[in-house]
Formats: C-alpha cells, sequence, structure tokens
C-alpha cells in the first residue's frame, strides 16, 4: 500500500514538475532600482511630482509601442546573460546545454551571449564538455564573452578561453593549465590487518593505480603518459582559442590574478560582469536565461539507491585514477 502511494505521487509530480526556461528582462531590474532609490530621496511633492511624469511617459511609451513595427522592435541587439557555477562534476552542464540551445534557437545576427562563469576545476569529462557547449555558440556565429568575477581555474579556464573575449575582475584567480590524478592508496594498511584484496580484470592497462591493491612502477608510468597527454591536449585547446598566449608560459599549473592574466594574455580586459551589463544597459535588451528541471521523487529515489548500493564512483577510481583538470 505504501509502496503504490509513493509511485501514485511519483507519478503526479512527474507530471507537473516539467522542465522550463526561466526568463529575467534585465533592463526592467535595473530601471526598478533606479526609480525605487530615487523616488527614495525625493520630497514628497517630488515624489507625486515623479509619479505623475512616469504615468505621463509609460503612456506615451505605450503608445509609441503599438506603431512599431516587428522590424524596428528587432534592430536593438539582444545580449543573453547566462550563469555557469561549477562544481567538480561540472554537473551544472546539463543546465547550461538547455539554455544555450535555446539561445541558438532564437538569436538573431547581432546578438551576444555573456556567461557568468565561476570554477575552479573538476572532471576532465565535465569541463570538456562544458567547453564543447560554449563552442557550439561560436560554431554558430554567435559572439561570446565570459565574464569571470571570481575565479576560472584549470576545467574552469578550459571553458573561459572559449569566449571570443574574456573580461575578469582585478583580482579574479585565472589559470591553473594542468592536469591531476590523486587518490590514497590502503594497500599497507590492509596487509597489517591481515586483509587480502583481489582484482580481476582483462587488458593490460584496465588497471593501472588502485585504491587498495599494491601499485607498480609499469602502472604509475602508464598514468604519468595519461597526464602528459592529457596536459597537451588542453594546451593546444587553449592554444586554438588564444593563438597569441606564450602556451608554454601559462601552462605550468599555476594561476594569477586578473591584473597580472591580463598582461600575460590569459585574458582580454579588466572589468566585471556588472560593469558589462551596465555598459551594454542603453544599447541592448539584456535577457537572463535559466533553465530549470526539478527532479522527481523516483530520480531522487533512484540516486540515493545509485549512492548506497553501487557505489559508481569508488568502482571507477579502483581501476582508474580521475584525471582533473
Amino acid at each position: 500500500m505504501a509502496a503504490g502511494s509513493v509511485f501514485a505521487l511519483a507519478m503526479r509530480q512527474k507530471s507537473v514538475q516539467e522542465p522550463k526556461l526561466e526568463i529575467t528582462h534585465l533592463n526592467r531590474q535595473y530601471e526598478d532600482m533606479h526609480k525605487a532609490l530615487t523616488s527614495a530621496t525625493l520630497s514628497e511633492a517630488g515624489q507625486k511630482a515623479r509619479h505623475k511624469a512616469d504615468k505621463k511617459r509609460t503612456k506615451a511609451e505605450a503608445k509609441q509601442e503599438k506603431k512599431a513595427t516587428k522590424t524596428a522592435e528587432s534592430e536593438k541587439k539582444r545580449i543573453f546573460v547566462l550563469d555557469f557555477e561549477g562544481d567538480m562534476q561540472a554537473s551544472n552542464v546539463a543546465r547550461l546545454r538547455e539554455e544555450i540551445s535555446a539561445v541558438l534557437i532564437a538569436a538573431n545576427e547581432g546578438d551576444e551571449v555573456l556567461v557568468r562563469l565561476e570554477s575552479g576545476g573538476g572532471t576532465v569529462h565535465g569541463y570538456g564538455l562544458g567547453a564543447s557547449q560554449l563552442q557550439r555558440l561560436r560554431d554558430h556565429g554567435v559572439a561570446l564573452t565570459v565574464s569571470v568575477d571570481k575565479v576560472a581555474a584549470s576545467g574552469g579556464y578550459m571553458m573561459a578561453c572559449v569566449g571570443n573575449t574574456v573580461i575578469a575582475a582585478p583580482f579574479s584567480i585565472i589559470g591553473s593549465i594542468g592536469v591531476l590524478a590523486q587518490f590514497p592508496n590502503f594497500n599497507r594498511l590492509l596487509k597489517r590487518h591481515d586483509i587480502q584484496f583481489e582484482q580481476l580484470y582483462s587488458g593490460e592497462y584496465k588497471r593501472t593505480l588502485t585504491l587498495f591493491g599494491e601499485n607498480t612502477e609499469k602502472g604509475r608510468r602508464k598514468v604519468q603518459e595519461e597526464l602528459q597527454e592529457m596536459h597537451r591536449l588542453f594546451k593546444e585547446f587553449v592554444q586554438s582559442f588564444r593563438p597569441g598566449l606564450d602556451i608554454e608560459k601559462v601552462s605550468t599549473g599555476e594561476y594569477w590574478l586578473g591584473t597580472r592574466a591580463l598582461d600575460l594574455g590569459l585574458v582580454d580586459r579588466l572589468q566585471t560582469s556588472d560593469d558589462f551589463l551596465m555598459t551594454a544597459l542603453n544599447e541592448a535588451d539584456l535577457v537572463g536565461l535559466r533553465y530549470h528541471k526539478k527532479k522527481t521523487l523516483v530520480e531522487k529515489l533512484g540516486e540515493m539507491m545509485k549512492a548506497k548500493l553501487y557505489r559508481r564512483d569508488d568502482a571507477l577510481e579502483q581501476t582508474r585514477p580521475p584525471m582533473l583538470v
């Protein structure tokens, strides 16, 4: 009976929790902020006069809007504003890909995209896909600006460098072009407690380094070779989007603050995302996009079972160490 109730609830949730694209008109937000602040600093008489003037202007604008043709309205370019907050798995790429698809469906000639990106990096495959999603914009001729207010390091910079223009706050963290693999090995601890660990595999390099087995020099060399190859591809990827870089100088795994990153050519100018939007306020329609997909009860229960029963991430780490950028 209880299981049936849970299933019925889950099906009901599935029917109402459809994915949706939240659209925010940022010009209106800035205008509302301006009105609120101006009104708060006026006298009572001034507020009445301002209210009367706003009412008159709104009426005139509505009348003018009715007369305006669709062609005239489309002359003003749009800047679509997307946010990407990265974790180790780059899990927000799933949302980003939907937002980019929406932009590509709606974008007209001359429209632009601003991606406000914050990430310290993570898995190679996760951030590789994130960079590929941003590349879709460039491949379709949509101008892309990537803004870094705090950090775009390692995999975060792999994504950021795709932008036609990269802007950064003066004290943001930029760079860390390198690859890392690390995890503990418990083999000595197991031996000390007389615990034997067995691992069966086929394929010479299916097992390289492991959490519980005894690692070999051959396995270490293989992982190091993979790290070097991945680093080489990372450098080539960055160089393809920023050909003027001295790639060997900036791919040591170091990071720099925004001011120094500008000198090195990792970014194009020092500017916060706020200043970028304020500068574009009068010349463009600023449209914020955010894709939402609520997880159903079935999905939440599935994730819990997966975490408790399968431990897929642990299984992967026992065969190959996770590569991080």
